[in-house]
């Protein structure tokens, strides 16, 4: 593929995740990437991110309710559901948990080239002192034999940020505190008025 990379996340979609996973320290969190495959190559575009959980992530009727009316939401933009995030309980536990497994594993049926993404703490905490510009997270795809399988362990850079000021724009928001404004499903759930688009987030 001469170096490029099959997935590319916005800025938009990368900082929502983050902060989702920073508002919950002690939790196991979840969301879904939304966007779509590119016109030409096999490349995909991660354009936006919608957080799932907080809590017990791996109930099956609130992720159905969610899927279904984030696809109706983003199927009339001309998008869909293109892999998903997860970002473990402790620190440092660099595992891919079964749940994360299972839902990958269910988008999988509907886009074969999903991408599973896994919150790398390590990389996010040391963000401030480097001048790191790649993705504070691990890629997982699907391999020839359909298990997940960590990227880019070949040297080529499977996951980049489509604005290379991401993780500038992503510690000023951390500074700021702006992780307590974000709402998932769970928030939604408890109180519909609560969007879970986060339309007021950038503002």
């Amino acid at each position: 593929m001469g170096g490029e990379s099959p997935y590319e996340i916005h800025q938009i979609a990368y900082i929502k995740l983050v902060l989702h996973a920073l508002k919950h320290r002690t939790s196991a969190v979840n969301a879904v990437l939304i966007g779509r495959s590119a016109a030409f190559g096999n490349s995909v575009e991660i354009i936006d991110s919608v957080p799932l959980f907080h809590s017990q992530i791996g109930l099956l009727p609130p992720l159905e309710i969610a899927l279904t009316m984030i696809e109706e939401y983003y199927g009339e933009k001309g998008l869909g559901i293109v892999g998903y995030f997860h970002a473990n309980e402790r620190f440092n536990d660099f595992e891919l948990a079964g749940v994360a497994k299972n839902i990958g594993d269910h988008i999988t049926r509907y886009f074969p080239q999903a991408a599973l993404l896994l919150l790398d703490n390590k990389k996010l905490e040391a963000l401030p002192q480097g001048k790191d510009r790649s993705p504070v997270m691990q890629l997982y795809s699907k391999d020839a034999s359909k298990n997940w399988k960590l990227a880019g362990l070949d040297g080529s850079n499977y996951l980049t940020l489509k604005e290379p000021s991401a993780n500038i724009v992503l510690l000023d928001y951390i500074s700021s505190e702006k992780w307590k404004d974000i709402i998932d499903f769970d928030d939604h759930l408890d109180d519909i008025s609560k969007d879970w688009l986060n339309p007021d987030l950038y503002k």
